[in-house]
């Protein structure tokens, strides 16, 4: 004859099992996924951004991202979808996103050729004068640097933010919907809190090591292309995501 166990038996040994689950498979998502931080690095170092306004933006982007699948799967389970007519959705809006990411990159590809070009022609303007052959430079690049401070005010971090709150948490979906379907809400803000936390913990990580060893590189000859090779990055993490299912 079988023991009988009763519901807070299992509860520790489930739950114990359910936060090491979600604890692994935050950190694996995140890490495997350049979206997660390729976009961040890439747009800290063409736009000069500080540390905290990259911690902010990657912050605001992941929650965003988290939050935007947990209130998906709740809703899945109010609403009496299944598991998988809810990976459906977040399939969609994987190709959405994934399609938004790419255009953002071309678009901003685009643009960093043309200031770049813009910027060489400045510098070829001040190549006649022989007596001051560092002044012309040190004018564009405050120049640059103007132009840059103005344009951290545009929506450009609002895109991300937006591609971001499309782009889905597929692992996270079915470890919400287990415990919303069985009604155990405690262990439902267990399961998103610890996923989110080391979800935005590991991005802000790899983003800030990342932007740490950029720092260290020294690449005053390509300055002018750095918003070209943003735009390249995110590209690529983009076709990454959509073409090779990272």
């Amino acid at each position: 004859m079988l023991p009988e166990f009763h519901a807070h038996e299992l509860t520790l040994p489930v739950l114990s099992v359910l936060s090491l689950t979600t604890a692994g498979v935050a950190i694996i998502h995140t890490l495997s996924g350049p979206d997660h931080y390729v976009p961040f690095i890439a747009m800290s170092r063409a736009r000069g951004w500080t540390s905290g306004r990259t911690v902010f933006w990657t912050m605001l982007c992941g929650i965003g991202h988290v939050g935007s699948s947990m209130l998906l799967a709740l809703a899945g389970v109010i609403l009496g979808f299944g598991l998988k007519r809810v990976q459906v959705i977040e399939e969609f809006r994987g190709n959405i996103a994934a399609w938004a990411l790419i255009a953002f990159g071309a678009v901003y590809l685009v643009w960093g050729l043309k200031r770049a070009g813009r910027d060489q022609v400045h510098c070829h303007a001040g190549d006649g004068d022989a007596e001051e052959p560092h002044h012309h430079g040190e004018i564009d690049s405050a120049h640059r640097h103007t132009h840059g401070t103005a344009a951290k005010a545009n929506i450009t971090p609002w895109i991300l933010f937006t591609i971001f709150v499309f782009g889905p948490c597929e692992p996270m979906i079915p470890l919400v919907m287990y415990p919303a379907t069985e009604g155990n809400w405690r262990d439902v803000w267990m399961v998103s809190g610890l996923f989110g936390a080391l979800t935005i913990v590991s991005m802000l990580v790899v983003v800030l090591l990342g932007r740490k060893g950029f720092s260290l590189v020294s690449t005053r000859r390509f300055e002018r292309y750095s918003h070209a090779m943003a735009g390249g990055s995110v590209l690529a993490a983009g076709c990454a995501i959509q073409f090779l299912g990272l």
